[in-house]
């Protein structure tokens, strides 16, 4: 998953524990890549199930240790369910102030929005009563072509894009968070559009692109091909144009695309069952992307519920997940593996049996693509930077190493 400074998951890293609310299951968009294959109107989230998940991780405080907490929000589209969100926080607060609890001084609340009800006033008030403990970020994709191609408003009738909807709460939104970053999704049918895309957002004042491509198997043949030379052509511009200065976009990383040591470098790429999600029926998951409504063909994995608490057991086998137990051999002697993401949720769904320790690859030939376009993009600017003298101040400026992504 994307992780960036202002809007995501950067806050803490490694020291916060994640824990989200699925407050809905509806959007108003139909994104052809969304990975809610379940997306419907009917599960939202009572306030009842919503307390009594709190009450549990509150009560049971010596289980979840962890230094900070991020409370995620997600949907479909969290915004629709504003009054109960601000419910659900406002009670957050109220106990971990009433219990003396480790959390109350390090938490955050967190939200990735598609934007569109961003400036309305029942979150314009929930903004300005957390502001100081708040990470939002708004989806959008590009350009209005490329954003229109695939985050579509539902409904039977031609297809609508939501880009002049989410484009018009830009401001809005920089002016509350500048630091915020965006994340884009990228699937085959939009690949010839991302140069222009990062471009684009570049010039709609946010500095921090962070894309990655979907995990599912939609790719073509020779899509590798184009992606790399879209990304050698965005180097091409990032460069010339000087952005590297004050822009990021996360396909350039100077820690991808070498051997990883099978010893040293064996974690497991996301924090599938170190995270905590409650569904709308009170159930908990090790992770979103095993509720049902993000399974094309698996039953979910549910590991207890806010009336029992957490079943250890089903939760043990997500705690021994690392490279080594879920990665076929090709992966293991890859001499480009670093960088190479993959998802928990979709290994699980992808997979020949009911397993979650065999890792679906097919992203493979689109991260070897990455990796040579990124090699090009580092050689290019170090020898820039060398020719102008200016190598050695870039270096200093950017010590902070950034997040990867596929």
């Amino acid at each position: 998953m994307a992780l960036y400074k202002e809007s995501g998951g950067s806050w803490q890293s490694g020291m916060a524990k994640n824990i989200t609310f699925i407050v809905t299951k509806d959007c108003q968009l139909a994104c052809k890549y969304c990975y809610l294959v379940g997306k419907n109107e009917k599960e939202r989230m009572p306030w009842s199930v919503a307390k009594a998940a709190i009450d549990y991780i509150l009560d049971n405080e010596e289980k979840f240790r962890e230094q900070s907490v991020i409370w995620d929000f997600i949907g479909g589209e969290p915004f629709l369910e504003i009054e109960l969100i601000d419910r659900i926080c406002d009670y957050i607060k109220a106990e971990m102030f009433r219990r003396g609890h480790h959390w109350f001084d390090s938490y955050r609340f967190s939200f990735s929005t598609n934007g569109i009800n961003y400036h309305t006033d029942k979150v314009q008030q929930f903004i300005k009563k957390n502001h100081s403990h708040l990470s939002i970020g708004i989806t959008i994709d590009g350009t209005e072509l490329k954003h229109d191609l695939n985050r579509i408003y539902k409904g039977d009738g031609p297809e609508r894009g939501s880009y002049r909807d989410v484009v018009r709460n830009i401001p809005l939104w920089l002016e509350q968070f500048p630091g915020g970053g965006t994340k884009v999704t990228i699937s085959s049918p939009d690949i010839p559009y991302i140069k222009e895309s990062v471009l684009h957002l570049y010039s709609l004042g946010i500095h921090e692109v962070n894309i990655n491509c979907v995990f599912e198997d939609v790719w073509k043949e020779g899509d590798d091909k184009l992606f790399e030379d879209q990304l050698m052509q965005l180097a091409d511009a990032i460069i010339d144009g000087g952005y590297y200065t004050d822009y990021a976009c996360s396909f350039y990383s100077e820690n991808i695309g070498k051997p990883l040591d099978p010893v040293t470098e064996n974690q497991n790429w996301c924090g599938a069952g170190k995270m905590l999600s409650v569904d709308a029926a009170g159930n908990f998951y090790p992770c979103t992307r095993f509720a049902a409504y993000s399974l094309r063909s698996k039953a979910p994995i549910i590991i207890g519920n806010v009336r029992d608490g957490i079943d250890e057991n089903k939760l043990r086998p997500f705690l021994t997940l690392d490279r080594l137990t879920q990665s076929p051999q090709q992966c293991l002697d890859c001499e480009v593996a670093s960088g190479c993401a993959w998802c928990q949720g979709e290994n699980y769904d992808a997979a020949a049996t009911p397993t979650i320790y065999q890792r679906a690859t097919a992203i493979c030939l689109m991260h070897k693509a990455r990796v040579r376009a990124n090699n090009y993009y580092w050689n290019r600017l170090y020898r820039k930077l060398e020719l102008e003298g200016e190598r050695e101040q870039f270096e200093s400026n950017h010590r902070e190493v950034k997040p990867d992504n596929c």
